[in-house]
């Protein structure tokens, strides 16, 4: 097996960041960064300060308490 050597590209990064972001990865660890010469440091901060506050939107919801007592209900029904 070989490893590739070659430093990835600003546009295959940048096609990767989102997901990147939205996995809980720790980007600043991620080679491109600590070595790009360009803008994507700062795309970064810009995609990290969206996520959140797009977590700030939507708080976390949760479901009614007898939730689970109306699904197992709903499932019985359709045994019969």
């Amino acid at each position: 097996m070989t490893i590739d050597a070659k430093p990835m590209s600003c546009e295959e990064f940048q096609s990767q960041l989102a997901e990147l972001v939205g996995s809980g990865a720790n980007v600043l660890n991620h080679p491109h960064l600590k070595e790009c010469p360009n803008d994507c440091q700062r795309l970064y901060q810009d995609l990290q300060t969206i996520a959140d506050a797009a977590k700030q939107l939507f708080q976390d919801q949760q479901p009614e308490d007898n939730l689970w007592e109306r699904i197992e209900s709903a499932i019985k029904k359709g045994d019969a």
